[in-house]
């Protein structure tokens, strides 16, 4: 095989000749044929570690990508029902200080979520084969050895974030963390009614951690928003039971006494009350006009006669999803308030 310019060029050099001298210099057959070998054989060791370097970024691509979306399917189910209604909660209760505060608010919530999720769903892998097969154990992303390495890990780094906000954020997540393993690891979530005790005290725990941080003050919340963790938290209490029907079946297979469960009829019939309840009491409290008010009404009451009468599990999973949509209508409405504040008294 002829070498290419650049292999006859190393190889002629290799021999201590130069360029020049190519023209004039004739090698014997056999130094010519040990060159050619020698060249062709750099060649095909060049190409060779060219193609393994290559397969080596593919596999780190590969590795980083699959980690990304083994951390993205942990929270995925958690984006709709808790990353975006706090985020909104705490931008509209802060107030928000600055636009650039949305960022370090979405992400301590978002590490604070990953830690609950993989503490969550280490518990019971079976119960995620049978309701949620697309998340990463059922799915087999990642053993359960390393999610239990994951979840652990995952305090120190929600303390280290915390701390660089300051000791009220640090106590809030410190109180994250020991209500998550009050609901996971000691099984508070075995029966509804510490279920939803101890789930409305962690979103607690989440609203006012990412309160402080989104408020110039990171030390401190005014009476507005500590009114708005408040009602929250009772709103969580005795409404959360709604994200449990769907999950009906898988609950079943563990032995889960969720309130669908234990006594479905009054769990269904409960949803429709409560939700009114709730948005005739944040209108007032948060000074919506009528109109406001009858639309945040009829829109809740929607809500409670689809969990009464549409009963099955697709049903419910929309239902939950038009819960959250209007949970996170009732988040917005210390911001509402904050904003009508800020108008002139004559505009009123």
């Amino acid at each position: 095989m002829r070498p290419n310019r650049w292999g006859k060029r190393f190889c002629h050099n290799r021999d201590g000749i130069g360029e020049s001298s190519l023209a004039t210099y004739q090698p014997k057959e056999a130094n010519r044929r040990s060159c050619t070998a020698l060249c062709t054989v750099d060649a095909l060791f060049l190409n060779r570690r060219l193609a393994t370097m290559q397969t080596s970024a593919f596999t780190r691509s590969d590795t980083l990508f699959g980690m990304l979306l083994t951390i993205f399917l942990f929270v995925k189910s958690d984006i709709k029902t808790t990353l975006i209604p706090i985020t909104i909660f705490s931008v509209s209760s802060a107030p928000l200080c600055t636009p650039h505060r949305i960022v370090p608010v979405v992400w301590w919530i978002f590490l604070h979520l990953l830690q609950f999720d993989t503490s969550n769903q280490i518990q019971d892998v079976e119960e995620d084969a049978k309701n949620k097969p697309i998340r990463p154990l059922p799915a087999g992303l990642i053993s359960l050895r390393h999610a239990i390495i994951l979840r652990w890990g995952l305090v120190p780094a929600c303390w280290i974030i915390s701390i660089l906000h300051g000791g009220p954020v640090l106590f809030s997540s410190v109180a994250l963390v020991l209500f998550t393993i009050l609901y996971n690891e000691l099984q508070a979530h075995r029966h509804w009614l510490t279920k939803n005790v101890v789930t409305a005290i962690g979103f607690a725990s989440f609203e006012i951690g990412g309160t402080l941080i989104a408020g110039c003050d990171a030390s401190h919340m005014d009476a507005a928003a500590c009114l708005s963790v408040a009602i929250s938290t009772a709103v969580f209490a005795t409404t959360i039971h709604t994200q449990d029907f769907k999950d009906e079946e898988g609950d079943r297979l563990t032995g889960r006494m969720t309130l669908p469960i234990v006594s479905p009829q009054l769990g269904r019939a409960s949803v429709l009350p409560l939700l009114a309840f709730w948005s005739i009491a944040v209108s007032f409290v948060w000074e919506l006009t009528w109109a406001y008010s009858i639309l945040l009404l009829c829109f809740s009451v929607l809500i409670g006669v689809r969990f009464l009468l549409l009963r099955s599990r697709a049903a419910d999973q929309t239902s939950f999803l038009l819960y959250n949509v209007w949970l996170s209508a009732v988040h917005m409405l210390p911001g509402y308030w904050r904003y009508l504040q800020y108008q002139d008294p004559f505009l009123k």
